[in-house]
């Protein structure tokens, strides 16, 4: 009599814990976009289900200009607050508590989040919300047809740069109320945004253990 085999089940890994940030990273790094330029409501990763929740609605008309999300496996804590003391000078500064967040430039039009892409790190900005370290890197879409030979920040369009900055510094800001403590300190190099990033990476480690092995995300053949 042939035994029956046990029922197996495929789950969704969760965007945060369950896909690594790559096996190249910092170099190259796996960024789960949450959102795109064309959205006007703010998308973000609902940390408990790892489900892509809505937000809250923009309340103005500004629009983030590139590709949106966060590296996974990466936590914004002690090591990513140190680095943001030595460089500012400020010493009551702490993590902001979320996975480090990354903005990818791409010349091609991508009309929803909820997916991943492979990114090159050239730069970031280190920036403060209150006395909180909330670090935006900025990467290119690898072998984008635009973007792609970029290496450094200093390369990118210094128009886009400031729209970046513009809505980092503006998208929270409710004109009704008092200003927010919100600043960009520095924006940085390649090195720097890789140091970043494996601070972020080991930030994640002690917080929830050893990552597993790196296997980099690939799509269906044909």
């Amino acid at each position: 009599m042939a035994t029956k085999k046990p029922q197996t089940h495929s789950f969704q890994a969760h965007p945060w814990h369950g896909i690594s940030p790559g096996e190249e990273a910092p170099e190259t790094v796996t960024a789960y976009i949450e959102m795109v330029p064309t959205d006007t409501v703010k998308y973000e990763l609902d940390k408990e289900t790892g489900i892509l929740r809505l937000d809250r609605p923009q309340q103005f008309s500004s629009q983030c200009p590139t590709l949106y999300g966060f590296i996974p496996q990466t936590f914004c804590d002690e090591l990513v607050a140190k680095r943001c003391a030595e460089r500012t000078g400020n010493k009551g500064i702490k993590g902001d508590g979320d996975p480090l967040d990354i903005c990818v430039l791409t010349e091609k039009v991508i009309p929803s989040g909820a997916l991943l892409v492979h990114a090159v790190p050239v730069g970031g900005f280190r920036m403060v919300d209150g006395n909180e370290a909330d670090d935006k890197i900025i990467a290119v879409l690898e072998s984008d047809l635009v973007y792609g030979a970029l290496q450094h920040v200093a390369q990118l369009p210094i128009t886009l740069v400031e729209r970046l900055k513009h809505y980092f510094l503006t998208y929270k800001q409710i004109p009704s109320q008092a200003k927010r403590a919100v600043e960009i300190v520095e924006m940085y190099d390649r090195s720097e945004a890789h140091e970043v990033i494996m601070r972020s990476m080991k930030d994640y480690q002690r917080v929830y253990g050893q990552a597993a092995p790196a296997r980099k995300p690939r799509g269906r053949k044909g």
